[in-house]
């Protein structure tokens, strides 16, 4: 093939292959990112602007935040966050978010979703610090979602939940005690062998150095030791 043909076949591959990838990135982009101040995306740090897919996780500083703009929702990823994009959810791991939303966008905390009500305009905040969810229904009512059940969380009221499952609970206890248990049973120093060996090794010098032959005399030194 001479090279005219085979760059006119490259253009020709070029100019199918690329609309069909950016009609599939459109497709698959939910949402679109704007960042003030530094941010990182998948562990990278973002421009101004980058589009959002569905399992991104998004990394504020503490002096920056960062808006996700969907059709009809927004979420507001306040400073020092960690948020996971789900396309119809956000799961904080950190920090706290602001939603406003008209299509029904949930945010989840470990094992507390919280949600509108209903699809009326809604906006709504949530904070997970140290395994304590703060949830703050600033204009709509929040259906709140846990182990324990479903509450209600109606306009301008707030509540706290834990963002852990009984059986995580019973786990992290159990840990505790074990950690405590060992701590009592006194440091590796005070052990019954680790004592004993001590004693041999100190008995096993003085035995050597009862045991060795005198040094012998230095011609310089007919004295021993010398004066």
């Amino acid at each position: 093939m001479s090279q005219s043909a085979f760059r006119s076949t490259v253009c020709c591959l070029l100019a199918i292959l690329f609309p069909a990838q950016m009609m599939l990135a459109g497709e698959t982009a939910s949402a679109m990112l704007y960042t003030n101040g530094a941010a990182w995306l998948n562990g990278s740090e973002v421009p101004k602007s980058a589009a959002v897919f569905s399992g991104d996780m998004l990394q504020t500083r503490p002096d920056s935040t960062a808006s996700i703009q969907s059709n009809g929702s927004n979420v507001m990823v306040l400073a020092d966050s960690l948020v996971k994009f789900e396309g119809p959810a956000v799961e904080l791991e950190h920090g706290s978010v602001r939603v406003t939303t008209s299509r029904g966008l949930a945010a989840r905390a470990g094992d507390v979703t919280v949600k509108p009500a209903s699809n009326s305009w809604t906006e709504f905040q949530v904070t997970d610090v140290d395994g304590r969810v703060q949830i703050a229904a600033n204009k709509g009512d929040l259906t709140v979602q846990d182990d324990k059940g479903t509450t209600t969380v109606t306009q301008g009221q707030q509540t706290t939940h834990d963002d852990t499952t009984d059986t995580e609970k019973k786990k992290k206890k159990r840990r505790r005690g074990a950690g405590a248990a060992t701590a009592a049973g006194g440091g590796i120093m005070s052990s019954t062998p680790v004592v004993y060996g001590g004693l041999a090794a100190v008995g096993a010098v003085g035995v050597w150095v009862w045991l060795r032959p005198e040094p012998p005399v230095s011609p310089a030194c007919p004295t021993n030791p010398c004066q």
